[in-house]
């Protein structure tokens, strides 16, 4: 790409960086500008219109340019623009969002806390957990995370997070983070091994862990119902079962991060109601919001909530909190968010394409390049190797994808490349001929590639 003096781009390149990308290479190739959004699509600066295939990320619930969501900004917006949860603190839209989450939750919660990004929600989830035991007067302070977890990008969040480039160069994780096997069965069963079996080697990973570091010392243990940015990787039958089975056995608090899954993305409300999951905690972002507006909460439920409260009325106060905490017109617009999921049922219409959607992809599995094809719901992966008995691609790692959603993105559908995956989350208003769309675009450009190899 050939930057032309004061445009867009080369003003982009001059004053902008971005996040999770190589800096030098931008500075060379600069940035495809989006100007708009439609429903399905997203249009740049050059008239290019693209199927947006991962909801931009992982979150736009209801598609782009919803005319409600800028009415319900701009009704807020003149009502109370701003206000504060701070001190005794509250307003209209906060209190409404949070009785609708507690609602909606899976399992019985206490309160919803807050927050403006998934990171912050499990930053914040951190510093609960620890203020929690030091109520309880307990050494609990250690939390298991998964190896491909993914969790945010606060130097606490990032800690959870179990990808090596969130990690690298930031001298991370942080002290009493740790981390356990990931339910990949694809890339981490042994010959012969069932995915019971696996899972159950990864549960036996989990409490081996907790033992070396002593139960004691370990106050929760953190995951998505499907790991998202670590490559969408779905659980292992009975996954699930066996780890909560280990988590109550030693008294661990479960933290189910909904950031990615939550409100209809596997086919179900929360993707603890798909997987049978118990949580004390949750965090949710993304498709609250549709990503309109930043914002983010927390469940917790009353083990959690009694001993913080205690806490606070023994210290004073409780501590913490954003300046944005529960925003009105973020607030305000979410609610409306959720108003549009339910009234044009938007959670079922996901678990209706869901089949269609993996079907569709999975045809994708007798392409030279592809070795998996991964999924749930309206969320899916496409693992591309260049030896399919092997399991391996070229080196460096990620290399392939990178290339193939470059080729797929020029034939007019946006993906994502993680490692060697490329990840598809369309969002949930998706019909049958954008699916049709998604899969042709996708093999024109993994045989374009394969053509350069």
């Amino acid at each position: 790409m050939t930057l032309q003096p004061n445009s867009i781009e080369a003003r982009d390149v001059a004053y902008h960086m971005h996040s999770y990308t190589n800096a030098r290479r931008h500075e060379e190739a600069g940035p495809i500008v989006i100007e708009s959004g439609e429903g399905m699509h997203v249009t740049d600066t050059d008239g290019k219109r693209y199927i947006e295939a991962m909801a931009g990320l992982w979150s736009v619930a209801i598609g782009f340019g919803e005319k409600r969501l800028a009415d319900a900004a701009s009704r807020q917006m003149q009502k109370l623009n701003y206000y504060h949860t701070f001190t005794h603190k509250s307003h209209v839209p906060a209190i409404e969002l949070a009785e609708k989450l507690i609602a909606m939750a899976p399992v019985k919660m206490s309160k919803a806390y807050f927050t403006n990004s998934g990171s912050e929600a499990n930053d914040t989830m951190i510093k609960l957990v620890r203020y929690r035991s030091n109520a309880l007067g307990q050494p609990q302070k250690k939390i298991i995370s998964r190896i491909k977890g993914y969790h945010g990008v606060t130097l606490a969040s990032a800690s959870l997070t179990g990808l090596p480039n969130n990690h690298r160069s930031f001298d991370l994780p942080m002290e009493g983070i740790l981390h356990t096997t990931c339910p990949h069965y694809w890339r981490g069963g042994r010959e012969g091994e069932s995915e019971e079996d696996f899972a159950s080697r990864c549960a036996g990973d989990l409490e081996a862990l907790i033992m070396a570091e002593g139960p004691e010392t370990i106050a929760a243990f953190i995951g998505e119902p499907v790991m998202g940015a670590g490559g969408v990787i779905v659980p292992p039958k009975t996954y699930w079962e066996k780890i909560q089975a280990v988590l109550k056995k030693h008294d661990i608090l479960l933290v189910a991060d909904e950031v990615i899954c939550g409100f209809g993305r596997t086919g179900r409300t929360f993707g603890c109601e798909t997987y049978g999951i118990e949580p004390d905690i949750m965090t949710l972002s993304k498709a609250l919001s549709s990503s309109y507006l930043p914002i983010s909460a927390l469940l917790i439920n009353d083990r959690v909530y009694q001993p913080v409260a205690d806490e606070s009325s023994q210290i004073g106060t409780f501590g913490h909190g954003y300046t944005a905490s529960g925003h009105p017109v973020a607030a305000a617009v979410a609610l409306e968010n959720l108003a549009i999921i339910e009234e044009r049922g938007l959670m079922q219409h996901a678990a209706e394409m869901a089949p269609y959607f993996q079907e569709r992809l999975s045809t994708l599995l007798d392409h030279p390049l592809v070795g998996e094809v991964r999924g749930v719901g309206l969320i899916a992966a496409v693992e591309l190797v260049t030896d399919k008995a092997a399991k391996t691609s070229v080196q460096p790692a990620g290399a392939l994808a990178a290339k193939a959603f470059g080729f797929i993105q020029a034939n007019g559908v946006i993906s994502r490349a993680i490692g060697d995956a490329l990840a598809f989350c369309p969002p949930l208003i998706v019909e049958r001929e954008h699916v049709d769309t998604i899969v042709a675009a996708t093999r024109k450009g993994l045989d374009e590639l394969q053509a350069t190899l």
